[in-house]
């Protein structure tokens, strides 16, 4: 019986330490990186989205300072470059076939113009763009004046239709070109300059409170009261009439022709629309301080995109 019992315990001894002969080191872990995911596995969908316009960019970066382009800078956005050149962020869309207005690179180099006018400026090889208060000359095509119709008179009215015949219908209303929501304040008594074409008159009769300098300051401020007209200092389009650019509080841009846009901000009321004709010295809004520390007109003159001194285009004070 004892020796059988020793036998069991060798035989289990030997078990045991042959157990313990094994490692017990733990299992490996294979450890994983997000570096090893793919690229189209680890990019962000924005990444993504923007990387034809990278394409864009490299394509057109042979057309960037030329004529009727515009390479896009930190903070641009479609709609600002837009208004910059006195168009809309549509036309931009259509020109430069940008798949997503909202997707666009810094570098990359738009048509601001539409292609006719990009030609035309192109083959007229046109001076540079002036600088300081002096304005260089450049060939535009004014404004075609309109002609006053001429109210009808006896002499010109038809007879009356004999009785066996139907008589003639008026036109109907439908058909007449709309008529002003108001009778528009134009101010004749404005001093003029003439420019390129286009007659200038002052927007406003105060004092020049901030000047020109190009950097910081991109027009002039003039100082009045609450209420004081604005006048256009132009003839042309409105082409914006709002307050979605932050700093400029009621914002009016007019564009007189292909080269000249001019800009009104911090009015209190502004008395014109989008898409509508305004004459020289028409009232256009009221000033005041939105969005600016005091009642001020802040005034640009833009060429072709580029932020000139006005003084340079305009009468001189008395």
């Amino acid at each position: 019986m004892r020796i059988a019992l020793f036998a069991l315990t060798l035989f289990l001894a030997s078990v045991l330490g042959a157990c313990t002969s094994v490692p017990l080191s733990p299992v490996p872990v294979e450890q994983k990186s997000f570096q090893q995911l793919t690229p189209s596995q680890s990019a962000p969908p924005a990444t993504v989205a923007a990387a034809p316009a990278g394409i864009a960019t490299a394509a057109s970066a042979s057309l960037a300072g030329q004529p009727g382009y515009y390479t896009v800078q930190p903070g641009d956005t479609l709609r600002r470059i837009a208004l910059q050149y006195g168009t809309t962020w549509q036309a931009l869309a259509q020109w430069n076939n940008l798949a997503d207005p909202n997707v666009i690179e810094v570098g990359q180099v738009l048509r601001v113009t539409p292609p006719q006018a990009a030609t035309r400026s192109a083959e007229a090889s046109a001076p540079p763009l002036p600088s300081g208060s002096t304005a260089q000359s450049f060939a535009v095509t004014p404004l075609a004046p309109v002609a006053p119709v001429k109210p009808a008179t006896e002499a010109t009215t038809a007879p009356a239709a004999k009785p066996s015949t139907p008589p003639v219908l008026p036109r109907p209303a439908a058909s007449a070109a709309p008529a002003p929501s108001g009778p528009a304040v134009i101010a004749s008594n404005l001093a003029t300059a003439t420019h390129d074409g286009l007659v200038w008159s002052w927007p406003a009769s105060g004092k020049i409170i901030q000047g020109f300098n190009g950097t910081t300051s991109k027009g002039i401020d003039i100082a009045g009261n609450l209420g004081d007209p604005v006048y256009a200092a132009a003839g042309g389009r409105v082409v914006y009439a709002g307050s979605e650019l932050r700093g400029f509080g009621k914002l009016i841009i007019i564009k007189h022709n292909d080269d000249y846009i001019s800009v009104y901000a911090h009015n209190n009321v502004m008395l014109v629309k989008e898409g509508e004709a305004v004459k020289r010295g028409q009232k256009i809004a009221e000033m005041g301080s939105t969005d600016a520390p005091r009642v001020e007109l802040h005034f640009e003159i833009r060429l072709r995109g580029k932020s000139i001194d006005p003084v340079g285009l305009l009468p001189k004070q008395p």
